[in-house]
């Protein structure tokens, strides 16, 4: 029996090395298989989705390689800026003394100062210190119920709300709040993420793909080898369901929607919208169903569909004009969704389409328009 266990002993040393081996040249070989594309990466983030398309050819390991470096990304921005995780970046800030300054990351800093360009423009129609009447209508991380809140809480709300009460040093990467205001970044701090994805990918020298973060789109290059344009399609409620009422053809750009059909809430047969107006304390009211912006930078599309839900189809296309923001709104008109676009727009995407979307060119608005009206 001694020379059949001293044999059994010379053996197993050399059998589980072998095991090894083989699984690491297994993995190996499934880290190398080359990917159908477009290769597609999904995943939840910010209480939302992220949908990465790349059309660029992929392995599994390159692709799980990447989808690991951009939700990296996506951690450090939601570290920075979400007003629902308390020990946020953004949220010390919201908690800092009124009056100090404070030292504030470079793209916290970058994200303010997109916030405050567009406020400008839009006549205060985009104001991120809005976070404690997002929260009063029960759309922030407050926890309220769901209902019309009194007159008088909108009315002390809204005595904090203001971009005058929020100084910013660019230079010094620096803020500080002359007030007890509250940031909320939803409306931009998304379309940022979506930049810096975008970004990343470029980063890792991949040309051809589309970042879709929770409705946030971003393109470049082409979606096949035949160089075809990525095709994104702009939804209406149609029944209660959203569906694709107009399709766009995409080339190295960003586009942005804001909808009022997305979060909301209902009482007394009432819907409320997550859109809050800072210049009144309530809830957005109008004709318009959606509005699409495209733009170079995601963030500054995403903080321009805010402003243009907020403004409405007569000043936010009289603002359009001015600012050379492009613009698609779809406004309901009886029992049918009309198109109107701003002239960035049209000259974007070129006459053939606005043709074939039928969409109007409002080039000027005129201002005794009454509001019930069409625009003209």
């Amino acid at each position: 029996m001694l020379p059949h266990r001293s044999l059994a002993l010379r053996v197993w040393p050399l059998g589980l090395p072998l095991v090894f081996m083989l699984l690491f040249v297994a993995a190996c070989s499934e880290k190398d298989r080359p990917l159908e594309s477009p290769v597609t990466l999904q995943g939840d983030i910010f209480g939302t989705y992220y949908q990465v398309t790349v059309a660029d050819p992929l392995t599994q390991g390159e692709a799980q390689a990447l989808e690991k470096g951009f939700v990296e990304e996506l951690d450090t921005i939601d570290a920075s800026m979400s007003t629902w995780k308390e020990d946020s970046e953004l949220s010390r800030f919201n908690r800092s003394p009124v009056g100090e300054w404070q030292e504030l990351s470079a793209p916290l800093m970058e994200v303010m100062d997109i916030s405050q360009r567009v406020f400008d423009a839009s006549n205060g129609a985009f104001d991120v210190t809005v976070g404690k009447l997002v929260n009063l209508w029960s759309f922030g991380p407050e926890s309220r119920p769901k209902e019309v809140p009194d007159d008088w809480l909108i009315a002390e709300r809204l005595e904090a709300v203001g971009m005058q009460h929020l100084e910013l040093d660019s230079e010094g990467l620096r803020a500080r709040r002359s007030q007890d205001i509250q940031i909320d970044l939803s409306g931009v701090a998304k379309g940022y993420a979506t930049d810096q994805v975008a970004n990343y990918l470029a980063e890792q020298g991949y040309e051809n793909y589309l970042v879709n973060l929770g409705g946030e789109i971003e393109v470049r290059g082409y979606r096949d080898a035949d160089s075809s344009r990525w095709r994104i399609g702009v939804e209406v409620p149609t029944d209660g369901q959203p569906t694709a009422e107009q399709v766009l053809p995409l080339e190295n750009i960003s586009v942005a929607t804001s909808g009022d059909y997305r979060n909301y809430f209902e009482q007394d047969d009432q819907r409320y919208s997550h859109t809050i107006d800072p210049r009144d304390g309530r809830p957005i009211h109008h004709r318009m169903a959606s509005v699409t912006i495209v733009h170079d930078s995601n963030a500054e599309a995403d903080a321009w569909a805010t402003a243009m839900s907020v403004l409405g189809e007569r000043e936010g296309l009289r603002v359009a004009a001015r600012e050379g923001v492009a613009v698609l709104m779809l406004v309901r008109e009886d029992d049918r969704w009309q198109p109107l676009a701003s002239p960035a727009f049209a000259e974007h995407f070129g006459e053939a389409l606005m043709i074939d979307m039928g969409a109007r060119i409002v080039e000027e608005v005129v201002l005794e328009t009454p509001a019930n009206d069409p625009v003209k």
